[in-house]
């Protein structure tokens, strides 16, 4: 992210799209709640266009942990695993393919593309809850100050290569979460933080409403309530979660769909779909939903493998891991794409 701060967008520009986003204040880029109404048509255009704004293209990007709440060991690691898979070979396909057939593609004006490497450069633990158990969306940015003026052990300011992640834990509540959204990304003012830099909240819905933010890993929930609606796509059945976890796996179905789009619109004024960056169409929300051939159409998530245990997954991790992502928009096919694709 050398240019996360470049000539143009100006200053002036800047802070108008912060104005313009002050009604949200807390991320105008967020993965939905599973619905098969926002899976894209295979007929329908899509006009996914460039807005002139960076891209995240410093290689490597430092991803900053913030583990809010109390998280168990074991499901840091799946998440960690998940996050140094980004960048790291494994067996095909790999997260690392899944990366470089859609996100990598994307460009800024400078003719960096995003990013192929990450790195998880430190993580700060949140147990106390400083901001509560229940969070708004603004809270998220006090979050990530706290954990940059912490004492004795501060996370870096890192406004040239870095993006933060805020990851709360099961019993924690988030503004909108479970009704509208299951994480989203956004960049930090600098009158709360200090510096202008990108970050993403993604939440563990193992408990809240795993329906809505961990599909296909439970029964899929429609309806405005955590509770309401349950139900699911004719013929699709509810599939093991490759790491045991259905809350953790859920979760880096979201992450890889946040950290794609934080990737391709950092500033919300790169690329996305639609008229207005404060309600941006990016490319993993219009591949909500699909995971394989055949996925979208009546809500079917795809052709996915299984693994010998029943689990089910489509792409390959470290440390042995499979992980089961979201496909995202390819720019030059014009349509969702993934490596376990079949063509």
């Amino acid at each position: 992210m050398g240019r996360l701060l470049p000539r143009r967008p100006s200053l002036p520009l800047l802070l108008l799209l912060a104005a313009a986003a002050a009604a949200i204040w807390g991320g105008a880029g967020g993965a939905p709640v599973y619905g098969p109404d926002y899976l894209v048509d295979g007929n329908q255009l899509v006009d996914m266009q460039y807005h002139m704004g960076p891209v995240v293209s410093e290689s490597p990007t430092n991803l900053y942990l913030i583990w809010y709440g109390r998280w168990d060991p074991a499901a840091q690691a799946v998440l960690r695993d998940f996050l140094a898979s980004l960048s790291a070979p494994a067996p095909f396909p790999a997260v690392s393919d899944w990366w470089a057939r859609a996100p990598r593609l994307y460009a800024d004006q400078t003719g960096a593309n995003v990013t192929a490497a990450f790195a998880v450069a430190g993580e700060h633990s949140d147990a106390g809850y400083s901001h509560g158990a229940k969070l708004r969306r603004a809270d998220v940015q006090s979050v990530i100050r706290s954990a940059v003026y912490a004492y004795p052990d501060p996370l870096p300011l890192d406004p040239y290569s870095g993006a933060y992640l805020v990851l709360t834990s099961p019993d924690v509540e988030m503004d909108e979460f479970c009704r509208a959204v299951c994480g989203f990304h956004y960049f930090t003012f600098a009158s709360v933080v200090g510096v202008t830099v990108p970050y993403a909240w993604v939440g563990n819905s193992g408990t809240q409403c795993p329906g809505k933010c961990a599909y296909p890993f439970a029964a899929a929930q429609y309806g405005g309530g955590g509770g309401a609606g349950v139900g699911g796509p004719p013929g699709q059945a509810v599939l093991r979660p490759p790491n045991g976890d259905v809350g953790v796996d859920g979760m880096v179905i979201v992450l890889g769909h946040e950290l794609a789009e934080m990737a391709t619109n950092p500033l919300v004024n790169a690329w996305y779909a639609g008229d207005t960056p404060t309600a941006p169409t990016e490319i993993a929300d219009l591949c909500l939903g699909v995971y394989g051939d055949g996925g979208g159409a009546g809500g079917f998530v795809g052709n996915v493998s299984r693994a010998p245990d029943g689990s089910a997954y489509n792409v390959h991790g470290v440390n042995g891991r499979r992980f089961l992502v979201q496909w995202l928009w390819n720019p030059a096919r014009g349509a969702c794409y993934g490596p376990n694709a079949g063509s």
